[in-house]
């Protein structure tokens, strides 16, 4: 796959974008760096004038954005998300610098559809959100002053995207073809029914259980055989419990 190609399967994601400028600023980022495929996720305003004008000569970015009202959505169908954000999360996967994470997801694009997820403008991704994504990622920015617009960080981790994308490609082991975003939330949520019926989960005092188990099958990026060898195992063992 070349690199044009593989940009053609990035998802911008935006969730919960409080000011329209920022959502065409976003676009007018996407298009100088060969992206087009811009998510929003209950955006607070849109369409909007604002965002027209600061898309300057990409309202065609803008005008195909894909509105939808959960992150899930925007999410169904691909191969591998990366959510960026600035914080550290307890529980959470280990977090990758914009440049590894931009060669991570092109390199999962060559499998299918992946995306990168921005968080509101004020309070950035939830807890939830992350853990629906496969990758944190930063920016390695001064630590002393971390603050960026979101269109600034958008057009960050979109160059990084394209410098990945024209770099020469290195020769790459087939892989087995992987679970969809979708797969695995379905396995979890098998994961978690099975094991509140077995008594081995208690929603009254669910602890930390759930995310560690998120954590720990986040690191194996599951392959779509491999969720049907774990979904066949909590349904025989269903099957016993009853």
């Amino acid at each position: 796959m070349n690199g044009a190609s593989a940009l053609d399967r990035v998802r911008i994601v935006l969730s919960r974008t409080s000011h329209p400028g920022n959502i065409g600023a976003a676009a007018r980022a996407m298009k100088t760096m060969g992206l087009s495929r811009l998510w929003l996720v209950e955006p607070r305003e849109h369409p909007s004038r604002e965002a027209w004008a600061r898309a300057s000569g990409a309202l065609d970015v803008l005008d195909r954005a894909q509105v939808v009202s959960t992150l899930e959505e925007a999410l169904a169908g691909t191969v591998l998300s990366a959510a960026v954000t600035a914080r550290r999360r307890e529980l959470a996967l280990p977090r990758l610098h914009a440049r590894e994470a931009a060669a991570e997801l092109l390199a999962w694009a060559a499998q299918g559809e992946v995306a990168l997820v921005f968080g509101n403008e004020t309070s950035g991704l939830t807890n939830e959100e992350v853990a629906l994504c496969g990758m944190p990622v930063s920016i390695p920015a001064n630590p002393e002053y971390s603050s960026l617009n979101l269109g600034a960080a958008v057009q960050l981790l979109c160059y990084e995207l394209r410098m990945g994308a024209l770099a020469p490609a290195a020769p790459v082991d087939p892989r087995p073809e992987p679970a969809t975003h979708d797969e695995v939330e379905g396995f979890f949520a098998h994961l978690e029914r099975a094991s509140t019926q077995s008594g081995f989960h208690d929603p009254a005092h669910p602890k930390r259980l759930l995310p560690r188990l998120r954590r720990l099958f986040g690191r194996a990026r599951l392959e779509k055989e491999e969720v049907s060898i774990l979904r066949g195992l909590l349904t025989s063992f269903e099957r016993k419990a009853d």
